[in-house]
């Protein structure tokens, strides 16, 4: 069997996907993309139990897969969703000092995802989560 095309081309979509956040939020650095994106999938990903949390990963490109369920700790109590700024200033807390995120982080997150994946699959597996997960996702 051959290597599948995602894993193939695993570095140019990451790649892809920060200019697209960058140029989204008019933000320069990628590190400030990469922490932003972290903290947004980690501030979704704590409201999902472990299966839902999987089956949102599997409709992920490779690379957001690894980081979405990287430093994870399943055990960790699940937390139910709140207003959008809460979730912001949550997903704006990871590494504080160093986290530069917008107030409009999630939505910038979320319309660079939406790019990168097959929307059907995605909006597919956002219906079958928990209440507010679809809204989280929505830009």
């Amino acid at each position: 069997m051959t290597m599948p095309g995602e894993y193939r081309r695993a570095s140019e979509d990451f790649d892809s996907y920060l200019d697209d956040v960058r140029a989204d939020a008019l933000i320069d650095s990628r590190n400030v993309v990469y922490t932003m994106t972290q903290g947004v999938f980690q501030t979704f990903r704590c409201r999902l139990d472990v299966a839902d949390a999987l089956r949102f990963a599997d409709v992920l490109p490779p690379v957001l897969r690894a980081i979405f369920v990287s430093d994870w700790n399943p055990h960790d109590a699940k937390r139910s969703f709140d207003d959008r700024a809460a979730m912001t200033r949550e997903a704006q807390s990871l590494r504080g000092d160093h986290n530069f995120a917008p107030d409009t982080a999630i939505r910038d997150v979320a319309m660079a995802v939406r790019k990168h994946v097959e929307v059907a699959a995605f909006d597919r597996v956002l219906k079958t989560l928990p209440d507010g997960a679809e809204e989280f996702w929505r830009p």
